[in-house]
């Protein structure tokens, strides 16, 4: 059995480190990187921290409109594609890199297998939400993380090919040890903190919601670390708000590695995040989450009231923390997913073998 996993994004590299080494035991896996994530602080970080295998092929599209860097992509994935005829492409979440993989494959007629399929904000504003849709639409394997995703493919008319193998994430984030130095280093080890995130395009790209958003968090009742995303640093520039970061309440720091936010999500006294994985791995760790976002995709965190939607505007978020009551526990592990996903694919290879 020959794959190509398609990856290019953190949260797709953080997936294939757990992934892929179950994977080469089954298969010949072919890894290409799209670059999507071009700068070196958001790409490097993961492969020396997590081991993700190097990739075959590294397409370096860099940053660019949605259009026109999900268009550079399917130019550089055609030949490739062409040329190792895989037996699956694997495709991970809800980035470009997703859904150019997904066309990509599909125009060859090659199957397609969709880890983290269902997820659903019922937002088609978001362009997450337009790549995870045509994904699941286009692909013959779709690996759910939850029942909720499992239904909401359902409500779509897609039932064939739907398999609920769990979240792959929780199994990298159960066996990833804290990096006490990190408290350390940021002199955070006897002290409450907050950690937050801010990197949506939504958020970033809006002058006043970007001033709401770190005015709230200069003025939350606890010290807040705030690894900047280059988007955002740039934006901040852009639209001189670099008087809203420049307090000692936000301890602006670079991305950081995998085992370090994880350390950090695990210590802090609240999360406050637009981002899909550290909401998700928050939760996991229990701590208190505040979703910077009017929509979620982790719909069961909200139910379950381990986080809280509060939006970008000043006032939403400052009430949320002050007056929201939420669950401080773990969420339950999974089973193994990992190996729920590759020996499925094995099966599926065998079948038609």
């Amino acid at each position: 059995m020959k794959v190509v996993s398609i990856i290019g994004a953190r949260p797709q590299y953080i997936k294939a480190a757990v992934v892929s080494p179950l994977l080469r035991q089954y298969a010949k896996e072919v890894l290409i990187d799209t670059g999507q994530h071009y700068d070196e602080k958001l790409s490097k970080i993961f492969y020396d921290g997590l081991a993700v295998p190097r990739p075959d092929y590294d397409l370096r599209v860099g940053s660019a409109t949605h259009g026109i860097q999900t268009g550079k992509m399917l130019m550089a994935l055609d030949p490739i594609l062409e040329k190792e005829r895989p037996d699956w492409v694997v495709v991970y979440g809800d980035t470009n890199s997703t859904l150019a993989g997904a066309l990509a494959a599909s125009k060859l007629h090659i199957p397609v297998a969709h880890i983290e399929a269902g997820l659903r904000s019922f937002n088609r504003a978001m362009p997450e939400e337009i790549n995870r849709v045509l994904t699941d639409h286009l692909a013959t394997k779709l690996y759910c993380p939850t029942k909720q995703a499992v239904n909401n493919l359902a409500q779509e008319g897609i039932t064939e090919g739907v398999v609920l193998c769990g979240d792959v994430m929780d199994v990298l984030w159960d066996n990833t040890p804290d990096n006490p130095e990190i408290l350390v280093q940021l002199r955070l080890q006897s002290k409450p903190f907050a950690l937050a995130t801010v990197h949506r395009q939504e958020t970033t790209d809006d002058p006043d919601k970007l001033r709401d958003v770190l005015k709230a968090l200069a003025d939350l009742p606890w010290p807040v670390v705030l690894p900047l995303h280059p988007r955002t640093r740039q934006r901040i520039e852009q639209f001189h708000l670099q008087a809203f970061i420049a307090t000692s309440q936000l301890h602006i720091v670079e991305p950081l590695s995998y085992q370090d936010m994880v350390t950090l999500e695990r210590h802090a006294q609240a999360v406050l995040t637009d981002s899909g994985g550290v909401q998700r791995e928050a939760c996991r760790a229990g701590t208190p989450t505040y979703i910077l976002r009017d929509e979620t995709e982790w719909t069961e965190l909200i139910e379950s009231g381990q986080a809280v939607l509060c939006g970008t505007h000043y006032e939403r978020i400052r009430d949320a923390v002050q007056h929201q009551r939420l669950r401080s526990r773990p969420t339950s592990p999974s089973s193994d997913p990992v190996r729920c996903i590759v020996e499925d694919l094995q099966r599926g290879y065998d079948s038609h073998a």
